[in-house]
């Protein structure tokens, strides 16, 4: 595996080419804070609220469905505003791919990238190894914990409201819970908090399960095994049933709730063998 993957990439596409998703990524996780922050920060109130419950021009209600569930396991009933706000931002993620949120919106992702380039960097290896699907236990456990306390209490320490309320009112104790993701991630165990902690991750890939947008490995006759998209992608494990997989009649799309659609292995595929796709593209391409 490269020290530095998508060399190829920007050889063979250009520059844009090479970080195009990254970069729109990167600019649309910036927009969704500026919009929350620029009320607060600037007296421009174009949404009201934060990434747990918002109101848009006055008229549009948003919820985070995740929020709102540990509010129902709570026993209390939220106010019909809040049940349609999630249930427009539930449509909409079961459209684009739930965990679309973990790689385009949440501004923790901007942390735990930038601790998985230093351990690149730095040389450090895998570390502790968790089972991906240990996050689902603690979605279990934060929701579970809701229901026993009466108080959605995993907001309490959840990283994504700490550091918008960090933005708003000043650090405190998000600094502590922010530094020790990045400091896990980096030191402890290869993006182990959005790969196999996050109950947040674990959420909305479950609401993204059967989403029709998906990333496909359409040309993946071209592959030539430099492993670049396995070095960049938070969930790497999705990738080799589909790019393998033609052999044992798998399609080229993956299917695997658990990515999360951020088009990196797009980026640094000096061959383009990924694309974005839907999930109905999944016919086995004709063998020659």
């Amino acid at each position: 595996m490269r020290a530095r993957p998508g060399r190829d990439a920007l050889l063979a596409k250009g520059w844009w080419g090479a970080w195009k998703w990254l970069i729109l990524r990167r600019a649309t996780q910036t927009a969704v804070l500026a919009l929350f922050l620029a009320g607060p920060w600037a007296g421009w109130w174009v949404v009201k609220g934060n990434l747990s419950s918002s109101l848009t021009l006055d008229l549009l209600p948003l919820t985070d469905p995740f929020v709102l569930s540990q509010t129902l396991a709570t026993g209390n009933l939220p106010a019909y505003t809040a049940l349609l706000g999630a249930g427009i931002v539930l449509v909409f993620y079961f459209l684009v791919g739930g965990r679309v949120y973990c790689s385009w919106v949440c501004p923790v992702n901007v942390v735990t990238d930038t601790a998985h380039w230093l351990r690149r960097r730095l040389g450090i290896g895998p570390g502790a190894r968790f089972r991906r699907d240990t996050r689902y236990g603690i979605l279990a456990a934060v929701l579970a914990a809701a229901a026993l306390s009466g108080v959605a209490a995993w907001e309490l320490v959840n990283p994504v409201s700490l550091v918008f309320r960090g933005l708003v009112f000043g650090w405190g104790l998000a600094w502590i819970v922010v530094a020790a993701v990045f400091v896990f991630d980096l030191l402890v165990s290869r993006r182990g908090w959005c790969g196999h902690l996050c109950p947040m991750g674990a959420f909305y890939s479950l609401v993204g399960a059967g989403s029709p947008l998906r990333i496909s490995a359409r040309n993946r006759r071209r592959c030539n095994d430099c492993m670049d998209c396995y070095a960049v992608c938070p969930e790497p494990q999705v990738i080799a049933p589909v790019l393998k997989g033609a052999e044992r009649g798998v399609g080229p799309v993956i299917l695997a709730p658990q990515c999360n659609n951020c088009g990196r292995c797009i980026d640094v595929c000096s061959k383009e063998v990924f694309r974005f796709s839907t999930r109905f593209d999944n016919a086995m391409e004709a063998t020659t």
